[in-house]
């Protein structure tokens, strides 16, 4: 055993002494350390039901043969932390998260690992901390919540956001938003759309770190309870066969991961941590491999906010399983890859059928022949730009009009609600990447302020910034390089014609090369936004967003 680093011999009765003041006994000594990394917090919505995940997963691993022992993961809640400087330090805990875990982790020696996760970075600061520390280990979430209800009609946060736009445009009352205040968000649980959150857990089924339903039981349902137990005793059958994350997390089954996010339609934040996963993991996945991808994959699911069904729906419908069991009917995915269930890809989804083609369509009646997201290049994003394809307009899949620029996101959102935009216009949001920011603040108020005003269908944004899952509409992220470093985006003036095709994969601004040297010779880099603490530190090491925002020493 592992742990026998820190329980076993002459020289180990100094931890053992200490293991005494935790309680355990020497029965429990004898058995496999389990580390259970518990997201639970009370600030998080989709946390605060995480302690009787744990508890659940503590009694599987037990009555498994284990020795569960729990320790903590922190977690920012997005939307709290959405429209001010809090937002800064969103994508920033997704490394401090794998860094602080990998450190618990091998400081205390266990042999085996559950992660409790449930939102936007937890999930993939998770897994890239089960990939560096590479011991047996299974994932449960903690489950969406489940769709609020206004009007006879299913909501989630993004409703809400959007409804704040509506009352600007003075198509809301206050009466109105205040019940969309109390409906939206109705349980426990990650937003109920398939946003950041959620698409990354169902991805993690995707992967082969997650047992079937990690992606979507409701949080409030007991089934979750259940697969909470499962998992906990699934991770000593884990342990005892040496299945380990790097036997799962292969390059092919990033290919998987990236195929099923085309078929969800999952948010486009899935591409800033997937690469990074893949990158902790010792694989190089280079974006390029989205597009050749998504060309050949249908889009099967228009989840919120690209469409009117929720993750209670997809969970109803079959889950993530049925989608690959879809999927796998033209030889989309490769079955052959081990997973957490100790079986192959194959042998998890061969019996899981699609019981509502209206929530998942079936392979031969797509929603598109194309995946979800696309990334697109051109002089205006000459290395990329990321969109979800399947939440764009068809009439805003091939747009030009004339740039408005805003150097942050605050300015962009006081000119949206004062009525500034017009239709035709495109929005371009810079100087909000991972260095920049620091820390490529998420763009859903101004989005949504733009849908809530009716101009979700006309008007364009572009951003070095990022959007939250919850975003609908051509919200264009991601675009690098930054203009923090000099990209091309910073060099945008107001007024230029922005060129956008998406089908073409294609993101371009009407000016000449010359035009373009002789801005860039005049271009200044700007001051530090923030010269202390973490964030600093954070800009000095962050990498671009098409590298996955990873940190690296210069």
């Amino acid at each position: 055993m592992k742990s026998d680093a820190v329980k076993t011999g002459i020289k180990q009765a100094p931890h053992r002494s200490l293991f005494n003041a935790l309680g355990l006994t020497k029965e429990e000594l004898k058995k496999p350390l389990v580390g259970i990394v518990s997201s639970y917090n009370e600030i998080v919505p989709g946390h605060m039901n995480l302690d009787k995940i744990v508890e659940a997963v503590k009694l599987g691993v037990a009555y498994a043969g284990g020795t569960p022992v729990v320790f903590p993961a922190i977690a920012v809640c997005d939307g709290i932390a959405m429209g001010h400087i809090g937002m800064k330090y969103s994508l920033v805990t997704r490394d401090l998260i794998a860094d602080s875990t990998e450190c618990m982790a091998l400081a205390h020696q266990f042999d085996a690992l559950v992660m409790v996760p449930n939102c936007d970075k937890n999930v993939p600061g998770l897994l890239m901390a089960a990939a560096r520390v590479n011991v047996p280990t299974i994932f449960v979430s903690g489950g969406p919540m489940l769709a609020g209800h206004v009007d006879g009609k299913k909501r989630s946060l993004s409703s809400m956001f959007e409804a704040v736009g509506a009352h600007a445009a003075g198509t809301m009352t206050d009466a109105q938003v205040e019940e969309y205040e109390n409906k939206v968000c109705p349980t426990c649980g990650s937003c109920s759309g398939m946003y950041t959150a959620n698409s990354m857990n169902c991805l993690t089924e995707a992967l082969g770190m997650g047992l079937r339903g990690n992606g979507t039981i409701p949080a409030v349902y007991s089934e979750r309870i259940r697969l909470a137990k499962e998992a906990g005793m699934q991770v000593m059958e884990l342990y005892r066969k040496n299945i380990r994350p790097s036997d799962i997390m292969t390059e092919e089954a990033f290919k998987n991961a990236l195929t099923v996010d085309m078929a969800l339609g999952c948010s486009t934040n899935s591409m800033l941590h997937l690469p990074a996963i893949a990158h902790a993991a010792g694989v190089n996945l280079d974006l390029e491999m989205a597009n050749e991808l998504s060309a050949k994959t249908p889009n099967l699911c228009h989840l919120a906010p690209a469409g009117p069904t929720y993750m209670e729906d997809l969970n109803e419908a079959g889950g993530v399983h049925a989608v690959m069991n879809e999927l796998n009917k033209k030889g989309l995915l490769n079955t052959e890859l081990m997973t957490v269930t100790g079986k192959t890809v194959g042998e998890n989804i061969k019996d899981c059928t699609n019981k509502n083609p209206q929530v998942i369509r079936t392979i031969d009646n797509p929603y598109s022949e194309i995946g979800g997201i696309a990334v697109l290049r051109g002089n205006l994003a000459p290395d990329t730009g990321i969109v979800k394809r399947s939440a764009v307009a068809p009439s805003m899949l091939k747009h030009e009009g004339p740039a408005r620029v805003f150097d942050c996101e605050d300015d962009a959102i006081e000119a949206i609600l004062g009525g500034k935009i017009v239709a035709g216009d495109v929005v371009v949001i810079r100087y909000e990447g991972p260095k920049g920011g620091p820390g490529m603040r998420e763009m859903l108020n101004p989005t949504s302020a733009i849908a809530g005003m009716g101009l979700g269908e006309s008007v364009a944004l572009i951003t070095d910034g990022r959007f939250s899952g919850a975003s609908r509409g051509a919200s264009i992220g991601h675009v690098s390089p930054e203009a923090a470093v000099g990209g091309n985006i910073a060099l945008v003036e107001e007024g230029d014609i922005i060129e956008i095709d998406i089908d073409n994969n294609s993101l371009n601004f009407r000016v000449s090369d010359e035009e373009l040297e002789q801005r860039r010779a005049k271009w200044q880099p700007r001051e530090p936004k923030v010269t202390t603490g973490y964030l600093a530190r954070y800009s000095k090491m962050v990498t671009s967003a098409n590298r996955g925002a990873i940190l690296e020493i210069k």
